[in-house]
């Protein structure tokens, strides 16, 4: 940057010795022209000292004022030439008006200024506390002037000022979204990221909020992704404080969730193992190390199949042979590729009598992740880590690919309660937004304990852990619905993680009263083609939501039943009667008839699917469901999605057929 500023600092120079030495040669306006010398030599002196300081002026003001500077010199020199000794006649008749060296004599001193504050705001050495004031420069845009202050202090001032510093632009980027352009703009990024590297805690807290501010848009976020922000970001979750990780994974929630498209990148910087790391620890028993594989079964699911692959095998066979008894039409070879992505409900399934505990999940599976795990072929996997509390576990062994217990900030066991909550929740919010359509991150998290964690802490995290969990699941199993082998992969039968999971979305939703309750709908329903036929205990919560709710929740409910009852899910026929024996139908009329707009849809889908599946019911004869259906075709706001239409019409058919083969007592 020194030879940069040099260059740009040589034509100035050279245009102030010119006017000097031409405002010397004047033979009019003698009075004038000496003024003008006079503060000409003051600027020349002062841009003389800029290249000397070169190395420590901020680039970007220096651009701006040494370009505004030279085209107040090149008018000078015009000035003054115009007074030199030309011949009589031109001297007669060349008139210059008093106010064209009075204008040229402010602008002159306005340049003085600038290059003074310029000098000033560029030192080492120079006190914030001292007010350093705006430069004439700043008349039309006062706010570059103070963000231009702030950054080069960032570049020179200490680790204090460059912390004080920070938290000024964290100001200013909260405040407007204009002013964290212009941060953008005028290389604040750089600086920051450097100071959250480099830092005291405080600063390195303040350094991560800017560049989380500062990520509002995908262009902005994409100049900090070319400015080295991912690794700057891994350095930090391995190794700095507690309280600098958080506001980093808090960071990268915040930087994704503007520009989706850098997802995979945070994922090949391992951001997603180091943030699982964080969410594990103290959740989840994780003294030795922790791994994620893409080639090899060494996650918590496939641990425990291996363990209970008799149980499983049995489990299995019991469920084909139920399932061959269906007269569904559909072959034996679907059914079983089907049934293989089922998951026992916790609650019932075909052994009511071992009720589901999730202590003993994460014990059993613990210990067993912990005898199976193979020996490590790095040779840094002997290392002897530092933490005391490490050491006395230091007994099991290493996988290949994996994030060292001291790798991560040592002595984090003496952290306070709340800092290590706010850790787990913003590790949880990183992972809920980088989990958002990605298959492969998905894949990742799954692999890991993270499903095991979420489980825990949507169970008994602080409430800010358990609804960025809750968000979490929630995406992921929308990642899980569309993508079959994410889903037989990460919501195996009898997966222990799996079971923990739904355990706890089935608590939420029967208890009803929290915010958790929207994205625990909507994961329920995201699982719809993974439940067995014998497990419908998620149905009766769901219907109840239907009851006087609010229409966002009843919204996330009803389109949550019409995954299970929709012809797309194998197990339509049975989810669909489970729906009618629980009373869906009733709740179901009065939201066609009455509900909010957003809710009368997805109502209006869900009883046509019902309607269309179980065409003989007499609760649905009761409900007068074929009026309606009537009434609805006739509402030109219901129909006006083809698909509704055609579903309409196909459900109304079906239940004409029925009814009138049976009694008038159907009406």
């Amino acid at each position: 940057m020194a030879d940069i500023v040099k260059q740009i600092l040589t034509r100035p120079i050279q245009l102030a010795d010119q006017v000097i030495k031409s405002a010397d040669e004047a033979c009019i306006n003698k009075q004038d022209c000496a003024e003008l010398k006079s503060k000409t030599e003051k600027l020349a002196g002062l841009l003389r000292q800029a290249a000397r300081a070169s190395s420590d002026l901020y680039e970007r003001p220096t651009k701006r004022i040494i370009d505004d500077t030279e085209q107040v010199l090149d008018k000078a020199l015009s000035l003054v030439l115009k007074c030199r000794n030309n011949g009589l006649v031109k001297r007669v008749f060349t008139i210059i008006p008093a106010a064209a060296f009075r204008k040229m004599s402010s602008q002159l001193e306005n340049s003085i200024g600038d290059v003074s504050w310029l000098l000033r705001v560029s030192a080492p050495n120079n006190s914030t506390d001292e007010y350093l004031g705006l430069p004439p420069i700043a008349a039309n845009e006062p706010i570059l002037c103070l963000i231009w202050e702030q950054i080069a202090i960032l570049y020179t001032g200490t680790l204090d000022d460059r912390s004080d510093a920070a938290a000024s632009l964290v100001s200013l980027a909260r405040d407007n979204d204009r002013y964290g352009k212009l941060i953008i703009e005028e290389g604040g990024v750089n600086s920051l990221l450097k100071l959250a590297k480099e830092g005291k805690l405080e600063g390195q807290e303040n350094a991560a909020l800017a560049i989380g501010l500062l990520g509002r848009d995908p262009e902005s976020v994409e100049h900090m992704i070319h400015a080295g922000v991912c690794s700057v970001f891994v350095k930090i979750l391995k190794e700095g404080p507690m309280k600098v990780q958080a506001v980093v994974a808090w960071a990268v929630a915040e930087l994704v969730s503007h520009y989706p498209k850098c997802q995979d990148l945070f994922a090949q910087h391992n951001i997603v193992r180091l943030l699982v790391g964080h969410l594990a620890f103290e959740t989840v028993e994780e003294h030795s190390k922790y791994a994620i594989t893409s080639n090899k079964p060494t996650s918590l699911h496939a641990v425990v199949l291996a363990k209970n692959n008799n149980s499983n095998t049995n489990s299995n066979s019991n469920s084909s042979n139920n399932s061959g008894n269906r007269s569904n039409g559909v072959s034996a070879n679907k059914e079983d590729d089907d049934d293989k992505t089922r998951v026992a409900h916790p609650a019932g399934g075909s052994n009511p009598q071992q009720p589901f505990r999730m202590h003993s999940v994460v014990t059993s599976t613990m210990a067993m992740n912990n005898q199976t795990r193979p020996p490590s072929k790095q040779t840094n996997a002997t290392q002897k880590p530092e933490n005391a509390t490490v050491k006395k576990q230091n007994h099991h062994h290493h996988t290949s690919v994996s994030l060292s217990a001291n790798s991560l900030h040592k002595g984090r066991e003496l952290e306070d309660p709340a800092t290590k909550a706010y850790m787990k929740a913003m590790a949880a919010r990183a992972l809920w937004h980088l989990a958002v359509g990605n298959s492969g991150i998905c894949r990742s998290i799954t692999e890991s304990r993270a499903l095991l964690c979420f489980a825990v802490l949507l169970e008994k995290g602080p409430e800010e852990v358990q609804f960025n969990s809750a968000m979490a699941l929630m995406e992921i199993t929308s990642v899980a619905e569309q993508d079959s082998e994410l889903r037989r992969s990460a919501f195996k039968p009898n997966s222990p993680a799996c079971k923990a999971v739904i355990e706890q979305l089935l608590k939420v939703i029967e208890k009803a009263d929290s915010r958790l309750l929207l994205p625990c709908v909507t994961a329920i329903g995201n699982l719809a083609r993974t439940f067995r036929a014998t497990e419908s205990q998620m149905i009766q919560p769901l219907v109840q939501l239907l009851d006087e709710r609010e229409a966002e929740i009843t919204r996330a409910a009803t389109m949550a039943l019409t995954k299970f009852a929709c012809t797309e899910n194998y197990l339509h026929l049975d989810h669909s009667k489970a729906v009618i024996s629980v009373g869906g139908a009733k709740h179901l009329v009065q939201l066609v008839y009455f509900g909010e707009q957003m809710v009368q849809i997805p109502a209006l889908f869900l009883l046509c699917y019902i309607a269309l599946h179980v065409p003989d019911s007499e609760e649905l004869a009761q409900a007068e469901v074929l009026t309606v259906l009537e009434w609805a075709s006739k509402q030109s706001a219901l129909i006006q999605d083809e698909q509704v239409d055609s579903l309409l019409q196909n459900s109304k058919s079906r239940l004409e057929l029925y009814q009138s083969r049976g009694s008038r007592g159907f009406h």
